[in-house]
């Protein structure tokens, strides 16, 4: 048993993070309380609206406009929006961009294993899909995990579980070659699920947006901290 575990641990030792790993916003942890943002914003050197309760400035080469959504006063999500519109076929170009700088950014995993499946056909018209068969345009992302806020006791207790749930006690004792081949490639499965699921707490995505007039469009970003998503505690 000791041994199985020993090779679980270092299967799934560096996907296995405690909620500190959050997502962040131009190195800002996407988390906390407003004012603590609001000053991390004007040190980054955007400037705050009041009347809009949002942030002017630059981000990767655009004039945008920031805002900071709360769930029960705690950060869940940063919000980035285009502050010019764009007509339909740069809006393509733009958000085909975003997919590319995305996919080569070693900083995040595409939410999908489908490599280019966020890319829109140059084709393709937008505004019909959008309009008439109600498409929605967006492509969503994973930050990478902070391999430095690793929980190993949360991890061990985990796979302690899940692999008793598995497998008998029996099983996990065995020296037979097969039976221990299958536990390390469900070990395997497990860190996976692991990973998928504590990255998708570090969301970061982005959408075309209809800005109301005809054939122009935003893209709006959005950098989401699950942690603190509202999950019905209120209700």
């Amino acid at each position: 048993m000791r041994r199985i575990l020993i090779v679980a641990l270092f299967a799934i030792a560096t996907v296995a993070v405690n909620a500190q790993d959050v997502t962040k916003f131009l190195g800002i942890p996407v988390d906390g309380y407003k004012p603590e943002m609001k000053k991390a914003l004007i040190d980054k050197g955007f400037i705050y609206d009041s009347l809009n309760d949002c942030f002017n400035g630059e981000f990767n080469g655009r004039n945008v406009n920031i805002f900071i959504v709360t769930n029960n006063n705690k950060i869940w999500r940063i919000m980035v929006s285009d502050k010019e519109s764009s007509d339909e076929t740069n809006i393509k170009i733009r958000f085909n961009n975003l997919c590319h700088q995305f996919e080569k950014n070693r900083k995040y995993t595409p939410s999908t294993l489908e490599t280019g499946s966020f890319i829109i056909p140059d084709d393709e018209d937008i505004t019909h899909e959008m309009i008439i068969r109600k498409k929605r345009y967006e492509a969503s992302y994973f930050q990478e995990l902070d391999a430095t806020k690793i929980d190993t006791l949360a991890v061990q207790q985990q796979v302690v579980e899940e692999l008793k749930r598995k497998f008998t006690e029996e099983e996990l004792k065995s020296v037979d070659e097969k039976k221990r081949e299958e536990i390390n490639a469900y070990t395997k499965r497990l860190s996976l699920d692991i990973a998928f699921q504590l990255m998708a707490n570090k969301t970061v995505w982005f959408m075309i947006s209809d800005i109301g007039e005809y054939r122009k469009y935003k893209i709006i970003m959005f950098y989401d901290n699950e942690y603190n998503h509202a999950n019905g505690e209120d209700l």
